[in-house]
């Protein structure tokens, strides 16, 4: 049953995954916009663009030539944040302190056709991309020194996409980043306690409740967190315990990439517009441990909030006290379901 003090009164929410809590003000949603407008894109890619450095054939900054590709292309990031040489070394003086940090990062390219995006691709053509997610997953994984890879999408210049070509990235690292971390924390401590997955509980009452699932299948669920702090903001998790993408089962990889599908395709229709948006995988670490408390999923965190000229920003309070939203979590989930 719903409550309605949740969707009338200002009050903070947990996140369970990170240790966390994000303030919801309901009754901020009834107030009058007078901030800034966006402009719509109307612009209409072409199927192929020669000047785009992640086209077919086309040859990238640094002079290569990328093949004819016919699905996912996958390739060295140019321009890498993280360096595979950078030599070992750390830095102590007083309060001051720094660490070496290696890794590898690649660029991965959807599809060949430079006006799609996932929203716009076949359920098998996004399988194909999750298959490339698993390949990359396993070969970084098995390299010494790398013990984290993180799968992750710009969709969108409001993004800091610097390329509208369908993409994503994945950088792999020698430690965990800091919302790993976290997350990989909060389930280590509910698994000891429980000797069962955090998230997996957590999905349990989700679909008992039904308030904040969009959509299902067999296999995963797609919703908005009741933690959520980007105004539609949603989550894809399997419904049984994975740690990683590896142990999805052929048919489970489909399931997935129908989840992905969905959420995509449903973003575009809520405001009639390619929805801009920041994706990512926070699955097990590659350290080689057994990490038997992690359950992997697929977070969406999109800007835009009361239109697609509208976007949220992190300011003020937030950026100086904590996350904060108008619109809850029930009448998000709501609005995106009615969409399918």
């Amino acid at each position: 049953m719903e409550n309605t003090n949740l969707q009338d009164y200002s009050h903070k929410r947990y996140n369970i995954l990170t240790d966390e809590w994000v303030l919801v003000s309901p009754h901020r949603a009834k107030r009058p916009w007078q901030g800034q407008n966006e402009e719509i894109s109307s612009e209409k890619r072409p199927a192929h663009d020669s000047s785009c450095y992640l086209c077919a054939t086309n040859t990238r900054i640094n002079g290569e030539i990328n093949p004819d590709y016919k699905d996912v292309f996958v390739f060295t990031n140019d321009f890498a944040a993280l360096q595979k040489d950078s030599p070992s070394f750390q830095f102590h003086e007083g309060l001051l302190q720094a660490k070496s940090e290696t890794g590898i990062c690649k660029v991965i390219c959807f599809s060949p056709d430079h006006s799609k995006s996932l929203a716009e691709m076949a359920v098998e053509d996004i399988k194909k991309v999750v298959q490339a997610w698993q390949k990359e997953y396993t070969t970084l994984g098995e390299i010494e020194g790398i013990n984290y890879v993180q799968i992750f999408e710009n969709k969108g210049a409001v993004m800091g996409c610097s390329n509208p070509h369908p993409h994503g990235q994945i950088w792999s690292q020698s430690t965990l980043p800091n919302e790993v971390d976290k997350k990989d924390t909060q389930q280590k401590i509910y698994f000891n306690k429980n000797k069962t997955s955090l998230l997996g509980d957590y999905l349990q009452q989700e679909l008992a409740a039904k308030e904040r699932i969009i959509f299902e299948n067999d296999d995963f669920v797609v919703l908005i967190p009741f933690w959520a702090i980007w105004p539609f903001e949603a989550m894809i998790a399997p419904k049984k315990q994975k740690k990683s993408i590896l142990e999805l089962s052929d048919d489970e990889a489909t399931n997935y990439a129908e989840a992905i599908s969905v959420i995509t395709s449903v973003y575009d229709k809520l405001f009639n517009t390619s929805f801009p948006y920041s994706s990512g995988i926070h699955q097990a670490p590659t350290d080689g441990k057994e990490n038997a408390h992690w359950h992997f999923h697929m977070s969406f965190y999109p800007p835009l909030l009361r239109s697609a000229t509208v976007k949220k920003f992190m300011v003020g309070y937030e950026m100086f006290g904590s996350p904060q939203r108008d619109i809850t979590a029930e009448i998000a989930a709501k609005r995106l379901k009615d969409l399918l």
